[in-house]
């Protein structure tokens, strides 16, 4: 397959021609302790093929039975989204080619999903509110990972061989469906990916799974079509499988947008097919022509019972509901004190829950928004990483603005501190001693420094003398150069001011 770009229609252009309509489909890997049909381990960086049995790799006369925890949290899930709890459901088999599904079906639900007819409220980065139509969640189980070997992609296309491990297989999923969203415009892709923002918000929140997206633990699937204004019948979609990073959703969006404009304003077709989002080159490609229901071949799971919640279970588990993601938000930026942009800021950076960690171990909640929202965030942009991905902690960050206020560094002396924490050289106190960064306070060794560097500018204290005090700053910078940056600048020109006025 071609590795080369489609070609592109510009993004103003395509949404003066066409109409965007997206569907998501978000996939929530459960955070139960077992598998959804077996005991096995839900652990995740286990030994490839370790939390395996006969009923997860599909062997003869193996019976599943289900996971209460992982119905538990998929009505949770529903609650939540504000849905419908089904008083009876069932498994279904999804028949297909699975190479790292070994029974060679997946478990899932069809036509009787455990939750539907929900919506939710989604902000996106102008401040602009959405409301997003839940068509359903349902349960199933997730599949294996294959691992492909050889080529320089990572995929398939170009491997010499693949290697699967079971372990992921049938851990718990809920996969949320979405209705057909109208009107996103060209606020579509941000829309696309606040509202996956959203539901991890949410799922963690609720406690049902870890949210990790760098681990998979949420994955996005991203309906794209377009239709020229005013047509009422929709246009071809396609579906980027597998997106797993909020700013990897926004741009495949963008791109599926500006591609499939490009095909239809040229006279082309779409074909209705799933894609591959390639993050190294920006772009999507083909995988296969998209299936319908029907070429599943879906029939009811002969080994499982339906699932039936009661009425007060339902209930109970309402009860039980957290904080919704909107009031948490509001209440988390009456607490923290910050101003809509700055709070905002915070949102689409996707920092709310590192900042609120931070907080509660003991940081300032401007601080804690300083260090977060800038430098620790220009280093995992610079390395095209998730913040979450960084090695560096809610109390690193607490221990770093501690030294900053208390006067032991200054702001670039944090920068490199946090490089060095970063780097896995310790707690920012220890580096802070490794390194030699802390500021000289002690007056008689600032002095001294000072006196070197008026000896060769004596007429630095002659012009402040005249009220000339901007002279100051050639001796400042002297003195900050000598002593390796580890003089407090500002108790320098006090010092300086003092000198001259002798």
């Amino acid at each position: 397959m071609s590795s080369a770009k489609a070609e592109l229609m510009k993004y103003e252009e395509a949404l003066e021609k066409f109409e965007v309509v997206i569907g998501l489909e978000v996939h929530i890997e459960l955070n139960t302790k077992t598998k959804m049909f077996c005991g096995c381990a839900n652990v995740f960086g286990d030994e490839p093929n370790t939390n395996v049995c006969p009923i997860c790799i599909g062997l003869p006369g193996s019976l599943p039975a289900v996971n209460r925890r992982a119905i538990e949290s998929s009505i949770s899930i529903g609650l939540a989204l504000g849905c419908q709890i089904a008083p009876n459901g069932r498994f279904s088999r999804k028949n297909y080619f699975y190479p790292d599904l070994a029974k060679n079906f997946q478990t899932s639900q069809y036509d009787e999903p455990i939750a539907f007819e929900g919506e939710i409220s989604v902000e996106v980065p102008s401040g602009k509110f959405f409301t997003v139509a839940i068509e359903r969640a349902h349960m199933e189980e997730d599949a294996g990972k294959l691992t492909h070997i050889g080529g320089n992609t990572g995929r398939i296309q170009g491997a010499e061989y693949s290697l699967v491990d079971y372990n992921r297989a049938g851990v718990p999923l809920v996969e949320i469906v979405t209705k057909p969203i109208y009107g996103g415009g060209a606020e579509a892709p941000e829309l696309a990916a606040a509202y996956v923002r959203l539901i991890r918000e949410m799922v963690k929140g609720l406690g049902v799974s870890d949210a990790r997206m760098e681990r998979g633990n949420v994955r996005c699937d991203a309906n794209v079509s377009i239709r020229p204004h005013g047509q009422e019948k929709l246009g071809t979609r396609t579906e980027t499988k597998n997106v797993n990073s909020l700013r990897s959703i926004e741009r495949a969006v963008r791109y599926e947008i500006q591609r499939q404009a490009a095909i239809l304003a040229k006279g082309g077709t779409i074909t209705q097919e799933t894609r591959h989002w390639h993050e190294d080159r920006g772009a999507t490609s083909s995988g296969r022509p998209k299936s319908d229901a029907d070429d599943y071949r879906y029939f009811p799971e002969p080994d499982l019972v339906p699932v039936q919640p009661s009425a007060e279970w339902v209930e109970e588990l309402r009860a039980k509901l957290p904080e919704q993601p909107a009031a948490r938000r509001k209440r988390l930026q009456l607490d923290w004190g910050f101003s809509d942009l700055e709070f905002r800021d915070v949102v689409n950076a996707g920092l709310m829950d590192p900042i609120e960690e931070t907080v509660a171990a003991g940081a300032k909640p401007q601080a804690a928004r300083k260090w977060w929202t800038g430098e620790i965030a220009r280093i995992a942009n610079a390395e095209d990483k998730e913040v979450s991905e960084l090695s560096i902690s809610a109390s690193d960050v607490v221990e770093l603005a501690n030294l900053v206020e208390s006067g032991k560094i200054n702001d670039r002396m944090a920068r490199e501190v946090l490089t060095g924490v970063l780097a896995g050289e310790g707690r920012p106190g220890q580096i802070v001693t490794d390194r030699g960064l802390e500021m000289v306070s002690d007056d008689g060794a600032l002095l001294a420094a000072i006196d070197a560097a008026l000896a060769k500018q004596p007429d630095v204290l002659e012009k402040i003398r005249e009220g000339k005090l901007q002279a100051a700053g050639a001796v400042i910078g002297a003195v900050m150069q000598a002593m390796k940056g580890t003089a407090d600048a500002a108790r320098v020109r006090e010092l300086i001011i003092q000198r001259a006025a002798e």
